[in-house]
């Protein structure tokens, strides 16, 4: 194995570190802005999930207005 190429590798960290620097002051903006996307739509997905088991809980249950038994006999 040769030696690494110092040169090439300092190009490269000034590189990384010159982008680092640049999307610093966007990235805290950006990384909130994304959060609170996901709490926003885990709040709708979940709201959304209790209307939908409200929904079956309704529709499985007896009329409470409607009398139990066999209704009115006919002759």
């Amino acid at each position: 194995m040769g030696q690494p190429d110092t040169v090439n590798m300092v190009k490269n960290a000034v590189g990384v570190a010159g982008g680092a620097a640049l999307l610093a002051p966007v990235a805290p903006p950006l990384l909130h802005g994304l959060a609170g996307l996901a709490v926003v739509g885990l709040g709708i997905f979940a709201a959304g999930s209790l209307v939908f088991k409200a929904a079956e809980a309704f529709q499985g249950m007896e009329n409470p207005l409607k009398q139990k038994g066999d209704g009115p006999k006919k002759h």
